[in-house]
C-alpha cells in the first residue's frame, strides 16, 4: 500500500543557515541504514521535507526497523503521494485510504489539513469540513472529534499531495556526523555502550578503545567487547575499534601502588592510553559510561582524579543516571543481554576489595612516582602492539 515515508525531523528545522548540511547529512545516514534492507530506495529532499521513495517490493517492517535506527528522525509516517487532481479525486483518495488502513470503522476522527500550496483552490478549513463529510458518508459508523480523536488523518497540499494518519516514533537526536568524532572507551559492562548510543545521538561519530588483559581475561570477554561494538554501530556507523593488551601494565601497577588505589591508577593510564589514540583519530573528546556513586572509582573526588591526567574534555552522558535508567536503554537498543554475559573484563580482574573512595590526587601522584622506571616503556609496547579492527553493524 505505502510507497513512500514522510521522514518528520525537529531540531534540524531550527539551523538557520546551516540547515540543509544537517538535512544533507541525515539523507545519507538514511541512505546508509538502508542499504542493507531488499528493496530498492529512493531519499529524496522537498520543501523541507525529507521522503523515502521505495521504488518496487520492499519488507515494510524492516524498513520501518532501519528508519528508526536514524538519529535525527523523530517521526516516520508511512505516506499516500498523489497528484493534484481536484477535490473528488482527493476525497475518493482519502476515503479508499481509510477503508485500507482501518478494517474496524468504529472510531473518532479529525481531518488536519495543511497548504504548503497556497493557490489550491480550498482553504484549509473548507478541506477538512469537505473531506470529513465524505468520510462520515461513506463509513456512518465513524464519528468526528476535533478534541480528541482516535485518528487524525493528515493532508499536506504540497507538490504532491499527502495523506497520512500514522506516525511512527523515530529515536530523535542529531544526525550522525555533523557534530565531531570521539574515542569511547568501551568495556564489556552494560554501561559504556549506552554511553556509546547516547552520544551518537547527539551526532557524535564513535571510535573506541578496550583494555584487554590476557590471560587473566579470555578471548571470549574480548568478543564480547566487539560483539558490543557490532551492537552499536547498528546506529553510529561503523567504529573503529582499538584493542589495547593493558596486562603488563596492570600487573606492574598491582606490584608497585598500593592495592586500595589500583582502580584509580589504572583507570588512569587507561584514559592517557585512549586520549592517545583520540589524538591520532583527530577527537575532540572522549567518553565514558560513569555514573556518579555507581562504584568507587565513579565517586566525585575519584573521576576529579581521573579527570587530571587528561588534556582533552571527558564526555559522560549517563553521569546523573541511576542503573535502571541505564539498563533501560541497554535492553532498548539490544546490548544488555550480551553486557551480561560472565566474561569478565580487566577492571573486574583486578579491582581491589577495599578500593579508595575519596582519593588525594597528591597521593595519587605520589603513588604513582613507585611506577616511573618501567611505566613508559610499558605503555609505549601497548600502544604500539594495538590491535585495530574496523567493527560494522551485524
Amino acid at each position: 500500500m505505502y510507497k513512500s515515508f514522510l521522514i518528520k525531523y525537529a531540531e534540524i528545522a531550527i539551523k538557520g543557515k546551516n540547515r540543509y548540511l544537517f538535512e544533507d547529512a541525515l539523507v545519507h545516514n538514511i541512505e546508509y541504514q538502508l542499504k542493507n534492507v531488499e528493496g530498492d530506495f529512493h531519499v529524496r529532499k522537498e520543501n523541507g521535507r525529507i521522503y523515502v521513495d521505495a521504488e518496487g517490493e520492499y519488507d515494510f517492517d524492516e524498513t520501518v526497523e532501519a528508519l528508526q535506527r536514524v538519529f535525527g528522525i523523530v517521526g516516520i509516517c508511512p505516506v499516500v503521494l498523489l497528484e493534484d487532481e481536484g477535490f473528488d479525486k482527493l476525497a475518493e483518495e482519502v476515503v479508499s485510504y481509510v477503508d485500507r488502513v482501518y478494517p474496524d470503522k468504529n472510531f473518532t476522527f479529525k481531518v488536519d489539513a495543511r497548504r504548503a500550496r497556497k493557490n489550491y483552490p480550498m482553504t484549509s478549513m473548507e478541506i477538512n469540513a469537505a473531506v470529513g463529510e465524505k468520510i462520515l458518508e461513506a463509513y456512518p459508523q465513524t464519528k468526528v472529534d476535533v478534541h480528541k480523536p482516535q485518528v487524525m488523518i493528515h493532508i499536506e497540499i504540497r507538490p504532491l499531495i499527502n495523506i497520512y494518519s500514522t506516525e511512527i516514533p523515530g529515536p530523535g537526536g542529531m544526525p550522525l556526523g555533523t557534530a565531531g568524532r570521539a574515542m569511547l572507551l568501551l568495556s564489556g559492562g552494560i554501561d559504556s555502550p549506552v554511553a556509546g548510543y547516547m552520544i551518537s545521538k547527539r551526532g557524535v561519530t564513535l571510535e573506541a578503545t578496550y583494555f584487554h588483559a590476557p590471560p587473566y581475561t579470555s578471548e571470549r570477554a574480548k568478543q564480547k567487547v566487539i560483539d558490543l561494538a557490532k551492537k552499536v554501530a547498528r546506529y553510529s556507523g561503523p567504529i573503529k575499534l582499538r584493542v589495547v593488551n593493558f596486562t603488563d601494565i596492570q600487573l606492574y601497577i598491582h606490584e608497585k601502588c598500593p592495592h586500595d588505589e589500583l582502580t584509580i591508577i589504572m583507570r588512569r593510564y587507561m584514559m592517557k592510553i585512549a586520549e592517545h589514540f583520540a589524538e591520532e583519530g583527530k577527537c575532540l573528546g572522549l567518553i565514558t559510561g560513569e555514573s556518579i556513586g555507581q562504584v568507587a572509582s565513579q565517586t566525585m573526588q575519584s573521576l576529579a582524579v581521573t579527570n587530571e591526567v587528561c588534556h582533552m574534555p571527558v564526555y559522560r552522558p549517563l553521569i546523573a543516571m541511576d542503573k535502571q535508567d541505564i539498563v533501560s536503554i541497554a535492553e532498548k537498543i539490544d546490548t544488555y543481554e550480551t553486557s551480561i554475559l560472565p566474561y569478565e573484563d580487566c577492571c573486574t580482574i583486578f579491582v581491589a576489595k577495599h578500593p579508595v573512595t575519596k582519593p588525594s590526587l597528591k597521593h595519587i601522584q605520589i603513588s604513582e612516582r613507585h611506577l616511573d622506571e618501567k611505566i613508559d616503556e610499558l605503555m609505549k609496547t601497548a600502544i604500539e602492539t594495538t590491535e585495530t579492527i574496523l567493527v560494522d553493524a551485524e
